[in-house]
């Protein structure tokens, strides 16, 4: 079985890797993409593979854009940090997904399954994946805990959120921060991707706080934002075409 995995982060994708060399060791990995430009590009220049397994938020989207683009032959299993309209959509189409983190019994069930399917099973699914692109519900406030209030943030006002371990800050254009109990994989999906953008494993930053954007000598990019940063914020050499994309996108 040969399997693309569309997914942008390192250790989520190794630990995919890991689960499937665990089940199976014949398991062909046929690639990885971390974008939705690179998932698109790659379809269209490789053999088609018996699965994907796919993570919904790219770094530069919604994975469901690959779908306006291209007509995909291949099921996939989704994979999706909480996102609880997505996984009622999955649920109503019999479309499987795997909640982050992912367990190997997790897995082995969605590959079971898969190998159940006949070609029209198949082809019955893939009919279905024009009708799963949720609509997005994206905040336009947060609410913050401090001391024994809650903070109404409006979405607008942030210059971007920053994880440590698993300590999670969020920084305000005016220069406060506060300690906010959600990793940035639960944060992300409550952003607009044409707003918000995860930069790197420690950061997710806002558009309208780019203030400017340096080509490092390894091809990184340096970001500076509109506030002082706990650390610099490099984007790898990887994305930085998707980050530049996103940048001067016009939507």
């Amino acid at each position: 079985m040969r399997i693309l995995i569309v997914e942008d982060e390192t250790a989520a994708y190794e630990n995919l890797v890991d689960i499937l060399a665990e089940i199976d060791p014949a398991i062909e990995i046929a690639g990885n993409t971390e974008s939705i430009s690179q998932t698109i590009h790659w379809l269209q220049t490789h053999p088609v593979p018996d699965l994907i397994l796919m993570d919904i938020h790219l770094s530069d989207g919604s994975a469901f854009s690959i779908f306006d683009s291209i007509e995909i032959e291949t099921p996939i299993i989704f994979t999706t940090a909480y996102d609880e309209y997505a996984i009622e959509a999955f649920k109503v189409n019999s479309i499987d997904y795997l909640l982050k983190p992912i367990k190997v019994k997790d897995m082995e069930r969605a590959l079971k399954k898969f190998k159940k399917w006949t070609r029209q099973d198949i082809v019955h699914y893939i009919t279905q994946l024009a009708k799963l692109t949720p609509i997005p519900r994206y905040k336009d406030k947060l609410l913050i805990p401090v001391k024994d209030k809650l903070l109404p943030v409006d979405i607008r006002d942030i210059s971007c959120f920053y994880t440590t371990g698993k300590n999670t800050r969020l920084f305000l254009k005016d220069g406060n921060s506060y300690p906010y109990a959600k990793t940035l994989e639960q944060i992300a999906v409550l952003l607009n991707p044409v707003d918000f953008i995860r930069a790197n494993k420690q950061f997710i930053i806002a558009r309208n706080s780019v203030k400017n954007i340096t080509i490092w000598f390894d091809n990184r990019l340096l970001i500076t934002l509109d506030i002082e940063p706990p650390e610099r914020i490099y984007v790898s050499k990887n994305k930085a075409a998707a980050f530049k994309e996103w940048i001067s996108s016009d939507t």
